[in-house]
């Protein structure tokens, strides 16, 4: 496998639509090996999860996992999910408010309402259906990634800019607050 180099803000290919995978495109030991090498550069870069443009693929494939992240203690757990061709479609008004980071951002956060729940359609890497309700906060990283399909940053979500903050000043003066709020969100969906 193969670590690869992530897009940061400001690069082209961050603000384009990606394109969608014919069965024969996903099938192919090309796209196969692409989506090995995303999973370990996100597993690497200890993100929660990693969408193709962030690394110069203009392709609808985005990877989600937490593991116990030591980037994000408070996040849910994940299991390792493919999304090939997603579609997220909200299911209900009820948002929720995310402090919320980026991998192709380097150092910047900033708070993001996101929807409570979303049904996910989409496929897995081998052609396979999916179809399932994510909610809460593991909502916001679906969200988060799918955007990224659709060249979209968190930062065009940022209601208030004066959330902005880095990784040290979040850790220091907003990650308490945070981590109530997560608990809280957590126990209302469960995840």
């Amino acid at each position: 496998m193969t670590l690869l180099k992530i897009a940061q803000v400001g690069h082209p290919i961050l603000r384009q639509h990606a394109q969608e995978l014919s069965p024969e495109e996903l099938g192919s030991a090309a796209t196969q090996g692409f989506i090995d090498d995303l999973i370990e550069t996100m597993r690497d870069a200890r993100g929660a999860g990693l969408a193709a443009p962030q690394v110069h693929r203009s392709v609808r494939i985005c990877v989600l996992e937490v593991q116990d992240n030591p980037r994000y203690p408070y996040k849910p757990n994940i299991p390792l999910t493919v999304l090939v061709n997603p579609t997220l479609t909200p299911v209900g008004e009820e948002t929720f408010l995310n402090f919320e980071g980026c991998l192709s951002v380097p150092d910047l956060r900033g708070v993001v309402r996101r929807h409570a729940e979303v049904h996910v359609s989409a496929l897995d890497r081998h052609g396979a259906a999916l179809d399932f309700v994510a909610r809460g906060i593991t909502a916001g990283t679906y969200q988060h990634e799918c955007d990224h399909l659709d060249g979209a940053l968190f930062l065009d979500r940022v209601e208030d800019p004066s959330t902005f903050c880095t990784w040290k000043e979040f850790a220091r003066h907003h990650e308490p607050s945070f981590r109530e709020s997560v608990a809280a969100t957590v126990a209302r969906w469960g995840s």
